[in-house]
């Protein structure tokens, strides 16, 4: 029985958005209620219900979700009016720079509004699921072992997983369906992979608020709490006295769940928009199976993600402390090794034994074979598992190089900054080579499109790299509500192991966000190149883009530039809206002294805090944003093809660097902290409460920024302008057949 690519994409898309359905049944079970349990075998049910904690419970799951609920929306408001007024720029340039092809502008602008909306679905999706697992993650955390709480902390992320990676695959392909009724001849199917690019455009648009508006929300609430709180009142983590607790936990929600959710949509966007572009040539021998090779390469991938994830849930359960970190990266790794023979059966079925490709620069025609296309997958696949095992390695407190940030706690908060800073560094090298040895051989052996491809195996186990990614916001959450319900300090200390190892593998997931980030702008860059050629009839580009003329090399130090400017805005709004959480933090308990007390007979005023959070998260998100949005934008009206060229190669390859060390030196002041925090009072570190450990603290609060805010978005950067250039390739060529207003 032969199985079309339309039909294994369907039925991957069902399966997917099934398997997410029935993992979000099985955490609806789990009701919310304190409660005593005698074995990890007793029901979620059983046991003792303390009511008066309950109430808590549910007082602190509704007021977290009322907050990330007001905060989305907010947000969400202003996303709907840039879509708005954007759809229309896009459909009037595209038209205009494609001689009044009014169907190609529509197309354009219809599946960039689909783009931006299904992105905006698997935000609001994630931040549902995750609000309503926390608070279900304490309570099977009550219970006796393991298993439980850990589970029910990875189906939440499954849930996330399976239906943003299920329905933006699915969303996509419906797309394509529908233009290809416009598009019906093989020859035609290059303007419909053109029309598809605004998919990308829209998801990494909403991406970039969704980064920068939730990482600045949850950063200013975390520094805040984390200040006032543990350093100058010497009160815990997540103290219920602590004014900011609350915007902290909603925080979790808005930025590491909802915004990394659009982020990574964006990215499997992207990556296939790229890929399908640069490979359209393959489409025009009337194969429209093999065109779409990098979609089924995706539909692959949610059927490995979904089997290896019994070996979490059912095959080799977590039962006990040790377990979790190893589960998570099994998780990793099985999908890694499961997904290579995956895809090569895959490009057997669904490629001819030999399909011509045309260079992304020059005339000649390459014949490529099944078994290329593969490899330049695998390639992506194993690079990505690289960068995050050694992501790993510099983020773990399992290993030297952040217990050396720890050991220099000992001297003061200024030598922890030095170590950190210089860790981030040191931490690049390696996923760096990694990134250039994968560009160097999958080009080598299928062009850019090898390149596209690779970007695609980085993301081909999304699902599961989306679950382990919500799975540590959750448990993060889960001991913030057990902290705020005044629950057994068991159930604290169970959710903070859960967290730890979510903390390392979270880091992971960036180093994947940040190596695939880096394939796909430069698979996007390629595309762009195929189109500017395209469109100039090969007058442009056709013998490869000339670094060494002066308008190129200038724009080239401008682009470099652009990711410090990024880094620079996004770390300051940070630190102003962490500013006026301090001082409102402190107002309270100035106002309020007797909220300091062991038991406080009044609450303090959450609202104001999330109001602070609220309102400059989205203040600050518009500067950021509007700055990568506009600049290739402008760059390409006004200084033409070969300027934007320039621009997108320096943004590249100074976004990446920066990108992983800011991401690894966060990462590894907050496991440092937390090493500490693991010491007894009588050790070396001393453990909590101590000098050392105040040190570690203000290590953690500026790495917050790095590791949440500013680092993670900036691959958002990278990605942002190459997708923009791509979409508006053909107005910047109509302007002065590509010099520019200026004619330069």
């Amino acid at each position: 029985m032969e199985i079309t690519a339309t039909q294994i994409i369907f039925i991957a898309g069902a399966i997917g958005l099934l398997w997410a359905y029935l993992q979000f049944r099985i955490i609806a079970q789990i009701p919310i209620q304190s409660f005593s349990a005698d074995s990890e075998e007793a029901p979620l049910t059983g046991g003792g219900n303390n009511e008066e904690k309950t109430a808590r419970l549910n007082e602190i799951y509704e007021a977290i979700y009322e907050g990330a609920e007001s905060f989305l929306k907010a947000e969400y408001q202003v996303c709907a009016l840039f879509i708005s007024v954007f759809s229309i720029v896009v459909l009037v340039l595209v038209a205009w720079g494609t001689g009044w092809d009014m169907a190609r502008g529509g197309f354009t602008a219809l599946s960039f509004v689909l783009g931006a909306l299904t992105s905006m679905g698997s935000g609001y999706l994630g931040m549902k699921v995750a609000v309503y697992s926390n608070v279900r993650t304490t309570v099977s955390a009550q219970k006796p072992g393991w298993t439980a709480c850990f589970n029910t902390a990875f189906r939440a992320g499954a849930v996330m997983g399976f239906a943003l990676c299920a329905a933006g695959l699915l969303m996509l392909y419906i797309s394509m369906l529908i233009f290809r009724i416009h598009y019906p001849k093989p020859k035609e199917w290059v303007y419909l992979t053109e029309c598809i690019t605004g998919y990308g455009l829209g998801g990494s648009v909403i991406a970039m608020f969704g980064r920068v508006g939730g990482g600045i929300y949850t950063k200013a609430a975390d520094v805040g709490a984390d200040l006032v709180g543990k350093v100058v009142h010497g009160i815990p983590e997540d103290d219920p006295r602590n004014p900011a607790t609350i915007a902290d936990n909603v925080g979790d929600n808005v930025g590491d769940v909802a915004g990394m959710g659009s982020d990574l949509f964006g990215s499997f966007a992207e990556s296939t928009c790229a890929a399908l572009v640069i490979g359209s040539s393959i489409g025009a021998s009337g194969d429209w199976d093999a065109m779409v090779f990098p979609v089924i390469v995706s539909a692959v991938g949610i059927f490995v993600c979904l089997i290896c994830s019994f070996i979490a849930t059912h095959i080799s359960t977590v039962k006990a402390e040790e377990n979790v970190e190893m589960a998570l990266k099994v998780q990793l790794i099985s999908t890694t090794i499961v997904m290579i023979p995956a895809v090569y059966y895959a490009a057997v079925y669904y490629l001819p034994e030999s399909f011509e490709l045309t260079r992304t620069v020059g005339d000649e025609v390459l014949t490529l074979h099944p078994w290329e296309a593969c490899f330049c997958v695998s390639m992506g696949v194993v690079g990505g598992l690289i960068i995050g095992l050694v992501t790993e390695y510099y983020t773990s407190h399992s290993y030297q190089p952040v217990r050396e940030v720890a050991q220099s706690c000992k001297t003061g908060a200024a030598t922890n900054m030095i170590y950190g800073i210089a860790l981030g560094y040191k931490s690049a090298i390696i996923p760096v080579l990694v990134l250039a040895l994968v560009i160097y051989g999958a080009f080598t052996m299928c062009d850019m499109y090898g390149v596209a491809l690779a970007a695609i195996g980085f993301l081909s186990n999304l699902a599961t790299g989306l679950t382990i990614d919500v799975y540590g916001p959750v448990c993060d959450n889960a001991g913030g509500i057990a902290e705020m319900a005044e629950l057994d300090p068991a159930v604290r200390e169970k959710t903070d192991a859960l967290d730890a190892a979510g903390n390392t593998t979270a880091a992971i997931g960036k180093g994947f966000a940040i190596g695939s980030a880096a394939l796909v702008s430069l698979a996007l860059f390629g595309a762009f190149v195929t189109r500017i050629r395209h469109a100039s009839g090969d007058e442009l580009f056709s013998s490869g883009v000339n670094m060494l003329e002066p308008l190129t090399f200038s724009f080239l130090i401008v682009g470099g530039m652009i990711p410090f400017a990024f880094a620079a805005l996004t770390m300051k709004s940070v630190g102003e809206a962490a500013m006026a959480m301090v001082l409102e933090v402190q107002r309270q308990f100035d106002e309020k002294p007797h909220l300091l007390d062991a038991n406080p007979t009044e609450r303090p005023d959450y609202d104001a805090c999330i109001a602070i959070s609220t309102q400059a998260s989205l203040r600050e998100m518009v500067p950021p944003g509007a700055m990568v949005i506009f600049t290739p934008l402008l760059t390409g009206i006004l200084f033409g093809v070969t300027a934007v060229s320039g621009l997108l190669v320096g943004s590249l390859v100074a976004a990446v660097q920066l990108a992983i060390s800011m991401s690894n030196s966060g990462g590894a002041w907050d496991n440092a902290k937390k090493y500490i925090e693991k010491a007894s009072p009588d050790s070396e570190l001393q453990g909590k409460g101590s000098d050392i450990h105040k040190a570690a603290v203000v290590g953690d609060t500026v790495g917050d920024p790095f590791k949440d805010t500013s680092g993670p978005a900036l691959n958002i950067v990278m990605k942002l302008m190459a997708v923009l250039s791509l979409v508006f390739a053909d107005t910047f060529y109509a302007i002065n057949t590509g010099k520019g207003v200026f004619g330069l």
